[in-house]
Parts: C-alpha cells; sequence; structure tokens
C-alpha cells in the first residue's frame, strides 16, 4: 500500500509535465502552425495560392515528361510506318520539321561524323539510263573573246550575265576556255579522257598538296570510273621531287591510281582561283563524262564511287547532290566569316554581296525551299545534264567575275534559276564520312587576303588586285550600290 502510494506521488511530475507539453504543442498550433485556425483566419488567400502553386507545378511537371514521351514514342513508330508521309516528314535528316526546329534551336548537336546507308555491292548495283534534257535542250559555249588581252573567262557584261539567267530551250553562255586564255591540256591527255563516262576529279595547284589514294574501291569500279588528278606546271614539278611519278607507253603520267592531267598557263593570278576550274567546270575538261564526284586534293577518298553515285543520284533520282555547310545557312554569315578569318580582300567580299542584296538575294531562312544556301564545296556529284551544265557555267561566272570563294556564289545562282535547278543538299556528318581530310603541305597566303580598304588597292606599285579575275568587282555596276546596306549577321557558331 504504502508502494502504491509511492508510486503514484513519483509520477504526478511526470504527468504534470507531460499535460504541460500538450498545453504548449496545442497553444503554438493554435497561435502559429501552418493548418491552424488562427492562421487560416489571418492569411487564407496565401494558404490557398501556395497549395495551388505546389499542384500546378507537379501536374505541369507531369504533363511534359507525358508529353515528351508520346513523342518519342510516335517519332519511333512513324520512322518504321508503312505511310510514306510520316517517315519523309520526321525521320529523314533533310525534313521540313527537323529544318525548322534546327533554326530555332531544338535540334540535337549535329555529329562530325555518321554512318551512311550504303548499298551492300557495288557489284548488284543497276546503273540507270540517262536523264532526259528539256530545259536546256542544247547547251552551247562562248568560245572566242575578239576583246584583248584573251582571258580564260572572257569579258562578259552585266547584260550577257543577266541573260544568262533567263531559261530557253537553247542557250549559248560563257563557261571558261576562251581560246587563248590559258588552262591547256596536252594531246595525250585530251585523247585519253575522251574514253571517261564515270570520273573521280580532283585538282592540286601551286603545289598545296601531294596525291592520296583512294580507298575501299571495288574491282568494278577501278573498271569503270577515271581517277583523274588535274594539276599546274608547278604541282606537277613538286610530285615529281615528292612522290613516285610512274609515265605509261603512250607518254600518260600517273601517280598510283591517279592520272595525272595537266593544265599549262594557268588562266589566273590567284591559285585558289585556279583551283576552280577543273572543280565547277568538270563538265569541259572532261566532254564525255556522262557522271562526275569531285574531290578537293587535301581528301583521301575512302567510299567506293560507285557507291557514292548510288547513295546520292540515283537511289533518290536526284542530278546533283551536295553536302550542307556545317555552320551557316545564309550567304550573308558566310561572307561575314570570309572576311573575319581573311579568306579574300574585305571591301571586294562587300562589294559582290551588295549587288547579290540589290539583286533580291534574301538571307536564309524557313521560308526557302532549300535547306541551306551554303554548301560544303569540296565534294560535288552531278550527272552532266544540260541543266547541271548550264548552273556549273553560270556558278564558274560568278567566281569569275567576283570573289573565288565559291560558296557564296553557289545559293545566288540557285536563287536566281529558281525552281528549275533542283539538287539534293545531305547532312554534314555524312560529308565528313566519305574521305579523310590531310593536311596542305604549306599554308596558303595571299597578299589580297589581307586588305581592308580599297584605298590599299591604288597604292602605286602594291601589286595587289588581280589581273585576269574578279574584273566584275572593278567594272562600274549598272546601278547605284551606295545605298545599299548588308543584312545584319548573328554569328551562329564560334568555329564558323
Amino acid at each position: 500500500m504504502e508502494g502504491d502510494s509511492l508510486r503514484s506521488l513519483s509520477m504526478r511530475p511526470a504527468r504534470r509535465t507531460e499535460r504541460s507539453c500538450k498545453t504548449d504543442l496545442q497553444t503554438r498550433d493554435f497561435e502559429g502552425g501552418f493548418f491552424s485556425p488562427g492562421k487560416a483566419l489571418r492569411d487564407p488567400i496565401r494558404m490557398i495560392w501556395q497549395r495551388g502553386c505546389i499542384r500546378l507545378f507537379l501536374v505541369s511537371a507531369i504533363a511534359w515528361v507525358m508529353l515528351v514521351l508520346i513523342s518519342l514514342l510516335f517519332h519511333l513508330w512513324s520512322c518504321h510506318s508503312e505511310i510514306s508521309f510520316l517517315s519523309a516528314a520526321l525521320c529523314r535528316n533533310d525534313s521540313k520539321v527537323l529544318v525548322v526546329l534546327d533554326a530555332i534551336g531544338f535540334s540535337p548537336k549535329a555529329q562530325h561524323r555518321c554512318s551512311i546507308p550504303l548499298a551492300d555491292d557495288p557489284d548488284t548495283i543497276i546503273i540507270p539510263d540517262k536523264t532526259l534534257d528539256i530545259i536546256p535542250k542544247e547547251l552551247l559555249y562562248i568560245e572566242v573573246d575578239n576583246q584583248f588581252p584573251p582571258l580564260f573567262g572572257g569579258h562578259q557584261s552585266w547584260s550577257e550575265r543577266e541573260d544568262s539567267f533567263k531559261l530557253s530551250k537553247s542557250m549559248m553562255v560563257h563557261c571558261g576556255f576562251i581560246q587563248n586564255g590559258g588552262a591547256e591540256m596536252d594531246l595525250v591527255d585530251i585523247k585519253y579522257v575522251k574514253k571517261c563516262k564515270f570520273v573521280v576529279a580532283s585538282g592540286i595547284f601551286d603545289g598545296y598538296d601531294t596525291p592520296h589514294q583512294p580507298a575501299n574501291i571495288s574491282v568494278r569500279s577501278q573498271k569503270l570510273f577515271c581517277f583523274l588528278m588535274v594539276v599546274d606546271d608547278v604541282s606537277l614539278n613538286f610530285m615529281k621531287k615528292n612522290v613516285s611519278v610512274r609515265i605509261d607507253k603512250d607518254g600518260g603520267k600517273w601517280v598510283g591510281i591517279w592520272r595525272i592531267v595537266t593544265l599549262h598557263h594557268a588562266p589566273y593570278d590567284e591559285p585558289r582561283r585556279n583551283g576552280k576550274v577543273p572543280k565547277i567546270l568538270t563538265h569541259r575538261l572532261f566532254p564525255q563524262a556522262q557522271y562526275s564526284i569531285w574531290i578537293d586534293g587535301k581528301m583521301e577518298l575512302i567510299v567506293d564511287p560507285l557507291l557514292i553515285l548510288e547513295r546520292y543520284l540515283w537511289r533518290g533520282k536526284h542530278t546533283f547532290a551536295i553536302a550542307r555547310h556545317k555552320h551557316h545557312k545564309s550567304i550573308y554569315e558566310e561572307a561575314d566569316a570570309i572576311k573575319r578569318r581573311k579568306r579574300y580582300a574585305r571591301p571586294l567580299v562587300d562589294l559582290q554581296m551588295k549587288i547579290y542584296v540589290y539583286e533580291g538575294m534574301e538571307p536564309w531562312s524557313t521560308k526557302k525551299s532549300t535547306l541551306s544556301d551554303v554548301p560544303e564545296g569540296a565534294v560535288i556529284i552531278r550527272e552532266h545534264t544540260a541543266l547541271n551544265n548550264l548552273f556549273s557555267c553560270l556558278w564558274f561566272n560568278e567566281v569569275n567575275l567576283f570573289t573565288p570563294r565559291d560558296q557564296v556564289s553557289f545559293g545566288y545562282v540557285v536563287y536566281r534559276l529558281g525552281d528549275a535547278f533542283k539538287f539534293y543538299m545531305f547532312p554534314n556528318c555524312e560529308y565528313n564520312s566519305l574521305f579523310i581530310l590531310h593536311r596542305h603541305t604549306r599554308e596558303h597566303s595571299s597578299a589580297i587576303e589581307w586588305v581592308k580598304n580599297m584605298t590599299e588597292f591604288k597604292t602605286k606599285g602594291s601589286g595587289l588586285r588581280e589581273t585576269r579575275g574578279g574584273l566584275g568587282l572593278w567594272n562600274p555596276y549598272t546601278a547605284d550600290l551606295s545605298s545599299v546596306k548588308l543584312p545584319a549577321v548573328t554569328r551562329t557558331s564560334l568555329a564558323g
């Protein structure tokens, strides 16, 4: 009995403490708790707003995740769907959907190299019939110029240039190779190239490269294609000193698989402008060729050329294929990069762009039918139709009249020909998978590339001005360009 009363006395302080703690908690909850009646009475709107924001955030996050998952599943299904519209619109690298996403910055980062969906075996490829010529059906070239001195590109007037863009069934245009203008071939080479219907062409000028032997070439392609390396006398002499040059019984020169074709009497002062002759005017150098693949001299081709023709021309029924530029889509972006990197005289680049602005060439946008106005011109894949040959002539004429930077004039000629000229522009990552890039034997530099203003050209004895190319930049244009302003350019890539 006594023990029970002692236990009762000892537990009283603990119970008192427990009751005190409960009272404090209740009081605290009543006065300041989040869900307390007092709190609700003081700020009910704030409590509802906080709860609503949390719920809205959770619902939005769940909806966004579900939307992404549904989009990915739909994209995956459409790529394997038999519905051609869906697979064409969403899965091709050149689809309008992906182009728009890329323009607004929502496309994934472009790959440097990617696999090319090539055919399995060159021996199984069926070569299609030649594409029929419609407009123009007949294309002739101006080869005699009565003005002195004779120039390789001729003395094309502004009116002749304008007329050359007007399509008709029969046309005659300037296209280089004016009589006594330079770039003459040896008779032994003229005879050899007459048999070449399928051509892989390249070029080296001023000794900046040595030939790189193509790899993975099938036996069928070795028999079907002529591998033609176009060089000047300087490059030929450089090769004789640094690589093994074999001479056959007919006097033809060979470096491995490459047949060396020498152009005597360089038509231009600038080596880079000389290099545009075989690159753009392949159909003029090799008139019997039905198909050609051009690669720059510093490249080593690593894909069978027959597989290239099947992939880029015959599979999609194209006649002209070229890669899109990695960084630029507008010619005005490319021109800005040329000036920044000192690839040609800045005032002359600006003058060419002002002429293009005056003639209606707009910066690239998603409203245009082309994926880009700027190509990677180091690889060009062509069927030599009359229209493609005309395009090449007009493209070359721009290079002859203005700067040798052919990437800015490509898009302009496409614009002038409109829907008549169709071409396939393939992904840049595939372009980088066609070859291995080698360094030049030495760095190229020309004094004209460093000119900053027109005054430097006028300095007595400067010798900066070219005498046989770019004459359109010095002959008065038909309109006043003083009020023409170049479009604003935003630099989209540090590398570009």
